[in-house]
């Protein structure tokens, strides 16, 4: 790990963030974030991506298991994933950074159909984990990073950054799984399909047993696969989805919890009160209040 370069890349954040929050950049797929002080747990979905904490610490909880990353290690996600985040180590005079940087898929496909790397043997692994940033990786990010400080060269030069971020990762040492969402008829890309179709579809009833038929699967080997990559089952997987959405509708659009149940999918409103406590710690109205007034 080079020192320098990861002072180099907090000092970045650092002055392209200036206050605490979440900073999306003139970069394609590039989000910036700081925080001066711990947080709490906020549940997020995560989507395929590279977060890399250069000051700080933060941690990630996944099916009640917990990921703690810390600077120069970073969070690696291949499939989107519902989770809970906060930020354990910061404050005013050493905020907590990080840089989340996108992963798109098909570069990940059109890599691997280059030959950069096989395609993983063996069952799926869990679609999220921390590593290490390696000395070639954290050159790619500042170079990616630095493209803020000229904004002409953003156009030409970013989707080369990116593109040897991806590979970077993909031939890295955690590269597998990453690659495995790309094999086109293994485990992973089954449940892959599976997560996509539950993304757009979590408002509807869903019938497990003819999910695991449409990505040719058994319901054993479904389960068996889906939890292993997420860490939770696909209801628990889709409750998660039908929540957070229930609390973007009604803190983003003013809907009331009876109408935000009813636009997820739920047909019990005392059902989502007690679902939406347990995941939150608050009954919806409550909480709602408390993130405006935070806001």
């Amino acid at each position: 790990m080079a020192t320098d370069d990861l002072t180099r890349l907090a000092a970045m954040t650092e002055r392209h963030t200036g206050t605490d929050g979440a900073y999306d950049t003139a970069v394609p797929g590039l989000t910036l974030f700081r925080s001066s002080e711990p947080s709490d747990h906020d549940a997020i979905v995560y989507v395929p991506s590279l977060v890399i904490v250069t000051q700080g610490a933060k941690e990630v909880i996944v099916g009640g298991e917990a990921y703690r990353y810390g600077a120069a290690q970073s969070l690696l996600v291949s499939v989107d994933i519902p989770a809970a985040a906060r930020v354990v180590e910061a404050s005013p005079d050493r905020p907590c950074l990080t840089v989340r940087i996108s992963l798109d898929p098909a570069v990940v496909g059109e890599l691997l159909a280059d030959g950069t790397a096989a395609p993983p043997a063996g069952p799926p692994e869990r679609g999220l984990g921390v590593m290490t940033v390696e000395r070639p990786l954290l050159d790619a990010v500042v170079r990616l990073v630095s493209l803020l400080d000229t904004p002409r060269d953003i156009a030409a030069l970013s989707p080369l950054v990116l593109r040897e971020i991806t590979y970077r990762v993909l031939t890295g040492p955690r590269g597998a799984r990453l690659r495995q969402m790309a094999s086109a008829g293994g485990p992973a890309h089954r449940i892959a399909r599976a997560i996509a179709w539950l993304k757009d579809h979590f408002a509807h009833p869903l019938r497990i047993n003819e999910l695991a038929r449409q990505v040719g699967m058994s319901p054993s080997a479904f389960h068996l696969h889906f939890k292993g990559m997420t860490a939770l089952s696909p209801l628990q997987y889709q409750k998660r989805l039908r929540l957070q959405e229930a609390r973007r509708l009604m803190l983003g659009e003013g809907l009331d919890a009876a109408e935000a149940a009813f636009r997820v999918g739920y047909e019990s409103p005392s059902q989502f009160g007690r679902e939406y406590r347990r995941l939150f710690g608050a009954p919806p109205r409550r909480d709602v209040a408390a993130l405006g007034a935070e806001a």
